[in-house]
Order: C-alpha cells, then structure tokens, then sequence
C-alpha cells in the first residue's frame, strides 16, 4: 500500500509519497513513488504512483520513449515536447495502455489486477499549472477549484484536514505543512504507509524547483509537526465540553428530541418485531 497527495493552489503545487511497498507481514520494502521531469524554463513535471509496482515502474519506463504519432503532426508527440499538460497527460495514459496490453493477459492469467493509479501536475511554458489524475485504463481527470488536490493510494485518513484545509487561495506553504499533516494522520494509522517521505514544492511561473525534499524519522520539522498536531488536537479535544445526561446543567444539551425522527425502539422480548 502507499499514499500519495498532490495540491494545486494558485500559488504552485505540493506532491507528497511515502516509500513503503508491502506484499505481506514480512514483505515490507522501501520504494520511491515519485519521479520530476524538469527542464528548467521550459517545463517542470511530477508523477506520483500507487497501485501494483511492477505495473507503476514499467509506466515510468515506457513514458520515457512513448510517442503519440497523430494525422496532421511531423513530430510524434512525447512528455518533452507536449505544448501542454493536457498532451502531456494523453501521453502517460498511451503509456499506461501500451503496459496494459503487454502484460494485463499474463497478469490476469496469473490471478492479478491490473491495477495503477497515479497523479500528474506541473506547467509547461506559458500555460498555467494543471494537476491530473490517472486511472488504470489510462483516462484521467483534472483538479479544479472544487476539488484542488488528488489522493491515491490509502487516502481515507488524510483527507479530512485537506477537506477543512485547502482552497484555491491556500498559500503555498501552508498547503505544504496541510499536506504533511495529512500524510502523518496516515502514518499513524495505517502500517502500510511509511517512511521515507518524497515532498517536491513547485511555485507558479518558476518552470523549475529546488524544494525537493527526503524526509526521514530523524528530519526536525516533521518530528515537530508530528508532535504539535497531536498535541494540539488532544488540547482541542479537552476543550470541548462532555455531553451532559438527565437533565445535567449544560448550555448544549446531546439528549433532545430529534427533529424528523424518533428513538430506537429497544427489543424487550423475544416475540417483539423488529418493524
């Protein structure tokens, strides 16, 4: 299992990936889940991927050399020469495809899934950032204003502070630091995510990036940020006022009448029925 996220705001794009692989209890490896595509003042390009690795590693590779031969066009299109994410995009999913016919047969005939799912943003020339996500039949989707952030992998725990946290106007940096903490609401509940982290920052209009991160156990502001999350949500917890029952002194009462339903009805005897 893994958990990638990706963040697009208008002030740039925040990717994130664990490193952990897990094919059983005693089957846990590192792996990175993250490559950039960087050619400075020209175009800068992240892919996040999760999902079967054989699968997601030979995608990576076929990417390298896949080309779009299109009616109309002299020049085959490749990642490198795309005018736009769009096309860049509809090169990864040739890719993705060409993996699926080579091997899905032999896959399925082995009793596995083709399953890969990834995440792929960044800016070419003068077109703004765009942020997609990948799906294994090689479609994919945009991030919009509404939905500024793609998960894959084991999302379910990190979502909610993106949900509360992130818009369009978040900046920069603090979409950084809401994707950090949604990675560690992951770590700590889910084993099959781990560390090392990958975090690559990218700043609108810049066309390249020196924010490229490894983070470890041992890195000092994850440690503190780790420890502040979970300090601050136990004092906001303690906070809140417990539920008050009879009649117990309390501006907030839990126990009133609901206003469109009733009670459970509790089931006494056995010759009761249920409805």
């Amino acid at each position: 299992m893994t958990y990638c996220v990706a963040v697009k705001t208008r002030a740039g794009l925040v990717f994130l990936s664990d490193s952990r692989t897990n094919a059983g209890l005693d089957q846990i490896s590192t792996f990175r889940k993250m490559i950039i595509y960087e050619k400075p003042g020209d175009r800068f390009m992240t892919l996040l991927s999760a999902g079967n690795l054989s699968i997601s590693q030979s995608v990576r590779e076929v990417l390298q050399i896949e080309k779009l031969v299109e009616p109309g066009q002299d020049e085959p299109l490749t990642i490198w020469n795309a005018k736009s994410m769009f096309d860049a995009c509809r090169v990864l999913g040739a890719a993705v495809r060409r993996v699926y016919e080579r091997d899905a047969a032999a896959l399925k005939a082995s009793g596995v899934e083709f399953n890969v799912s990834m995440i792929f943003g960044g800016q070419i020339g003068t077109e703004g950032m765009r942020l997609f996500q990948v799906y294994s039949p090689g479609n994919f989707i945009e991030a919009t204003d509404e939905t500024p952030y793609f998960q894959i992998g084991e999302s379910k725990y990190g979502k909610p502070v993106l949900d509360r946290v992130i818009t369009p106007n978040t900046p920069l940096d603090e979409a950084a630091k809401c994707a950090l903490v949604s990675m560690d609401s992951t770590l700590k509940s889910n084993l099959s995510v781990g560390l090392p982290l990958d975090m690559v920052v990218y700043q609108a209009g810049s066309l390249q990036t020196d924010r490229i991160m490894c983070i470890d156990e041992h890195n000092p502001y994850f440690q503190m940020l780790r420890s502040s999350w979970g300090d601050k949500l136990r004092q906001m917890f303690d906070s809140i006022e417990d539920p008050m029952w009879h009649g117990g002194a309390t501006d907030v009462p839990l126990m009133v009448p609901a206003a469109r339903n009733t009670l459970l009805k509790k089931i006494t005897t056995p010759d009761e029925k249920l409805i």
